[in-house]
């Protein structure tokens, strides 16, 4: 877990974890400044929901940020692996990812 992980995330893997198991997610990484600074006002995260049906895959998608967005009390995004077509943006998650979840 990176050193600049805020303890009100670490306090809160459980939660994450059950959430996470229940929609289905296959995992769940945390990028972006909140693993620089634990005073971001927004949270990254890269997830991976696995193989579904386009309603089912939407459903959890936002049923996801919903749930992240109501636990931290704070604005989610989340981008899928689809969504690191950009190879700059793809390099800075890779580097700064860390990883919550993992089925």
């Amino acid at each position: 877990m990176s050193a600049a992980l805020s303890t009100e995330i670490e306090s809160r893997l459980g939660e994450v974890a059950a959430i996470c198991a229940r929609l289905g997610v296959r995992r769940l990484e945390l990028f972006g400044s909140a693993t620089r600074s634990a005073s971001a006002r927004d949270l990254d995260f890269l997830v991976d929901l696995g193989d579904r049906p386009p309603g089912e895959y939407a459903a959890a998608y936002f049923e996801l940020r919903e749930a992240l967005e109501a636990l931290f009390a704070r604005p989610v995004d989340l981008v899928t692996p689809p969504g690191l077509a950009n190879p700059y943006f793809r390099q800075r998650v890779e580097q700064e990812k860390t990883l919550l979840y993992a089925a």
